[in-house]
């Protein structure tokens, strides 16, 4: 697969190169679906270059590809409820509207970035839906595994990143494809 400037290669195959979660998340996961084995691939980049805006730029992926995860949080009767928001870098997720509805709270808030790095055992900037707790939910908007699309997302670390088929994103264990779940970026 060719994506920007980047040389892609099975992401199984770079332990090295993912957060030890998200290695883990494969390996279980490619058991499953034997194509996560070929089709998901890491290319090694600059972590300073981790941010999409700075990935565009230094390695040519087009900005449409990128899909963002943000951690969300918010609590009902005492219980905190945590869920991933996938959505294309083009767009943002409704974290006030769809995303608070979908975890029945009455206030939603980015969850803190220590404990973001700290439970999902990634890096800030590198947090991918894939190897995250499996008590959190995950939100995928119906841009990111539109037909015939292809997602590039963080792999845990900064100094590299995922590219996969949106379809295949769909199967990861646990994720829920939901409408409404992106709004327009603003401009």
């Amino acid at each position: 697969m060719q994506v920007g400037t980047l040389t892609w290669e099975p992401a199984l195959a770079h332990p090295d190169l993912v957060a030890p979660p998200v290695h883990a998340a494969l390996a279980r996961w490619a058991e499953a679906v034997p194509d996560v084995a070929e089709l998901v691939v890491c290319a090694e980049i600059d972590p300073a270059n981790a941010d999409t805006d700075e990935m565009t730029a230094a390695y040519e992926i087009p900005f449409e590809l990128s899909a963002n995860c943000v951690l969300v949080a918010g609590r009902r009767t005492g219980e905190e409820r945590i869920a991933a928001a996938v959505v294309r870098a083009t767009t943002r997720a409704d974290v006030n509207g769809r995303v608070k509805a979908l975890l029945d709270v009455r206030k939603a808030s980015f969850l803190p970035t220590d404990r973001a790095v700290a439970e999902s055992g990634m890096e800030y900037g590198g947090i991918t839906p894939i190897g995250l707790p499996g008590t959190w939910r995950v939100l995928l908007d119906p841009l990111v595994v539109a037909a015939g699309s292809v997602a590039c997302l963080g792999s845990g670390a900064r100094r590299s990143k995922l590219v996969l088929p949106g379809a295949l994103l769909a199967t990861l264990p646990g994720v829920e494809v939901v409408a409404g779940l992106a709004l327009p970026r603003a401009s």
